[in-house]
């Protein structure tokens, strides 16, 4: 009786034990696919010179993403330009038309620079005047580590340009914009002489990686 008792009382706690790691392994996996189905938000810029990706890092810049998000969401980018392009610099866009007419959008944001993000090559910033805090629409994208525009202190000229995404495809793009011709135009300097226009600034999705068992399968058909 005494053995039938523990045999009974381990299968059943074998049971319990069973049931219990399955929930959990839902419970994990249901977690790791909402995570991986959300991501960071990724926009496509379908420019004259081709399309460039860029992925947004809402976590670290949530003002920012917000941000430029409600631009993107609200057509205002599509026919803007990139109006400022220096070689071994930035290119710069997303405030005026292909008249140099510049275009207002919303409220001046809070400046995220202190989110340790770097103003790093491929990054995607958010440009401003020389208030802190008077960021609207226009974006740069830096072409080189430039250091010197990342937060340093919280004094007006060491706050710094807050990064809130990266190229993540289409980098070649960026490099072919910054060695276009620039000239003096309407008030402006470094104004690429013919225009590069933003046609589409949409929500899209990140490039998909190869996979490499396919990639082996392609090489030894080929072989």
């Amino acid at each position: 009786m005494h053995n039938h008792l523990v045999d009974l009382f381990g299968t059943r706690f074998r049971v319990f034990a069973t049931v219990l790691m399955l929930a959990t392994m839902a419970v994990f996996a249901t977690t790791n696919c909402s995570v991986a189905e959300e991501g960071n938000p990724v926009v496509v810029l379908e420019t004259t010179k081709g399309s460039i990706t860029i992925e947004l890092y809402a976590d670290n810049a949530p003002i920012s993403v917000e941000n430029f998000l409600w631009y993107v969401d609200n057509e205002f980018y599509d026919g803007l330009i990139f109006h400022r392009v220096m070689e071994n610099f930035m290119i710069q866009g997303g405030g005026l038309t292909k008249d140099m007419v510049r275009k207002d959008g919303r409220k001046p944001i809070t400046n995220e620079a202190n989110n340790g993000l770097k103003n790093d090559r491929g990054t995607l910033a958010m440009a401003r005047t020389g208030e802190v805090n008077s960021a609207t629409s226009q974006f740069f994208i830096n072409l080189k580590n430039n250091d010197f525009l990342n937060f340093q202190n919280e004094t007006p000229r060491g706050y710094g340009y807050a990064v809130f995404g990266k190229v993540i495809d289409g980098m070649d793009v960026v490099d072919e914009i910054a060695l276009v011709k620039v000239v003096d135009k309407a008030g402006q300097q470094n104004v690429p002489a013919t225009a590069i226009v933003i046609n589409t600034a949409k929500r899209g999705e990140a490039p998909k990686k190869a996979d490499p068992e396919k990639a082996e399968k392609t090489e030894a058909k080929s072989e």
